[in-house]
């Protein structure tokens, strides 16, 4: 697998913390393209990441709806 590179562009929350790692929500480029939501496990550097779920807009919105009727 090639290298990634990546650009987080907001930081939008702090969602938790798994061990040394932080569960953010952020707007983030991955590979220069546009920017998307993005919710993964970010080391406090943000040099690591683990595993994590991207979103476009629309998905954010389809998500937070859904959402909306369990929480």
């Amino acid at each position: 697998m090639g290298i990634v590179n990546f650009e987080i562009v907001e930081l939008i929350a702090k969602i938790g913390e798994v061990g040394k790692w932080n569960l953010e929500l952020n707007r983030v480029s991955w590979n220069g393209k546009s920017p998307k939501y993005d919710l993964r496990a970010w080391s406090e550097d943000h040099s690591k990441c683990g595993k994590g779920v991207t979103l476009t807009k629309e998905e954010a919105r389809a998500l937070k709806f859904a959402l909306e009727g369990i929480v």
